[in-house]
């Protein structure tokens, strides 16, 4: 694996700093029964990295105390973490909102009969990656079968009720490109989805997230072996907009890793750029108990163009 972070420091990424903490982006461990060709978490099936029992104690902790409005679940797929719903069915007790980051593979998997059934007993928002509406595509990033696979879940969510109108349910589906270049219009691209889906498998679902590949771990270092790692930074920098800036995830959202570090955002997690509250020492998430984070400068480096360049790029998708 090539590391990347030593090749970003060519253009200089404007200052940021933090506004409101309104979201807890959780990573639950870096296992995942796929291995996606852009992924930056390197995730997969032989990975054993998962939250203790203790951190996630210290996750509810934080929601009970603090002003978070969102936990946003993550991996890996996190939903083959043994306390995952315990995890989701706390959270919601307290009130808070759970977006549940969902490769849609993992439903049909041994022991997981009930997770689609569980979600939506739970209210829980599911953001589900389907990278393309084309079998072929979809199974070029992430092996053959995934595609049937990824449309047999969706149809299991949309009985219970995701994405059908006025049922609560969010169901939301996540594009990433198939190489080095930017997603096309989000707008455009979610009506071809709708379109495409609805006519050939009866699925619907709320909204289309365009992401941009970023340039760190599996797909970062493909790109470096292929030769394109610095074409491809020239193409975020060229697309830079400044009035992105005022809508990337890290002004509102703290990642915290699998072991309870904090860091900006789940990109900085996966180089290793913790977010800064101490100096010279990785901050760990009781730290955000009593903290007003806001103003606190953010770790950036020349990635960040990734979700600032053409229409941006976030968890929540476009920022334009």
């Amino acid at each position: 694996m090539h590391a990347t972070l030593p090749l970003m420091r060519s253009y200089g990424f404007p200052p940021l700093r933090r506004g409101r903490l309104e979201t807890l982006q959780v990573n639950l461990g870096y296992k995942c029964n796929q291995s996606c060709l852009h992924c930056h978490v390197n995730a997969g099936p032989t990975r054993t990295e998962m939250m203790s029992r203790e951190v996630i104690a210290d996750v509810l902790t934080v929601l009970g105390v603090a002003s978070i409005k969102t936990l946003d679940v993550t991996g890996g797929a996190p939903e083959l973490h043994p306390q995952f719903r315990s995890l989701v069915s706390r959270a919601r007790e307290l009130g808070v909102r759970v977006i549940d980051r969902c490769n849609l593979t993992v439903l049909l998997e041994p022991g997981q009969e009930a997770l689609a059934a569980f979600l939506a007993s739970q209210g829980v928002e599911v953001t589900a990656s389907l990278p393309c509406y084309s079998e072929e595509l979809v199974e070029r990033q992430r092996g053959k079968g995934v595609y049937a696979k990824s449309i047999e879940a969706l149809k299991q969510l949309n009985a219970l009720g995701y994405g059908a109108p006025g049922s609560g349910l969010v169901l939301n589906l996540v594009y990433n490109p198939q190489g080095a270049s930017l997603p096309p219009p989000q707008g455009g691209l979610e009506a071809d989805y709708k379109r495409v889906l609805g006519e050939r498998f009866g699925v619907v679902f709320n909204r289309l997230l365009t992401l941009a590949n970023m340039p760190i771990q599996r797909f970062g270092s493909t790109l470096i072996s292929k030769g394109r790692f610095n074409e491809y930074m020239a193409l975020l920098h060229a697309a830079h907009r400044d009035e992105n800036l005022e809508a990337v995830m890290c002004r509102s959202l703290v990642s915290v890793d699998w072991q309870g570090y904090l860091y900006d955002c789940d990109f900085n997690q996966m180089l290793g750029l913790p977010l800064a509250l101490r100096e010279g020492k990785r901050p760990q998430l009781s730290e955000l108990i009593g903290r007003d984070l806001s103003g606190n400068a953010i770790a950036v480096r020349d990635h960040c163009y990734g979700c600032t360049a053409g229409q941006g790029s976030s968890c929540g998708g476009a920022l334009a």
